[in-house]
């Protein structure tokens, strides 16, 4: 028996339960295929993941070296990937809710 990576993903809560994907599918799998290289397949699968790594990065590295305007920093890669997520979430779930 051959394992793969799919195979170590958590499941999605909401879509077990209530069957519609939540603000977060996708982003494992979009992890994993970055670590892989598909940088493409990576940002199809979830579009914000490239300003969430970059986000992590500031994080990781303003700990270590506080930067002058952080804060600032912080608040603005907050809300552009709040709004990526949002938008790429409601053009993926667009199909679903139109009638």
């Amino acid at each position: 028996m051959f394992l793969t990576t799919n195979d170590y993903l958590l499941p999605c809560l909401n879509k077990s339960l209530f069957g519609i994907d939540c603000l977060g599918c996708g982003i494992q799998r979009a992890f994993v295929l970055l670590i892989k290289g598909e940088f493409t397949d990576a940002f199809k699968m979830y579009p914000a993941i490239y300003t969430l790594v970059l986000f992590a990065l500031f994080l990781l590295i303003n700990y270590r070296k506080k930067f002058k305007n952080s804060k600032k920093i912080i608040i603005s890669f907050a809300i552009i990937n709040l709004l990526i997520i949002i938008i790429s979430y409601g053009i993926k779930m667009k199909p679903i809710f139109t009638l």
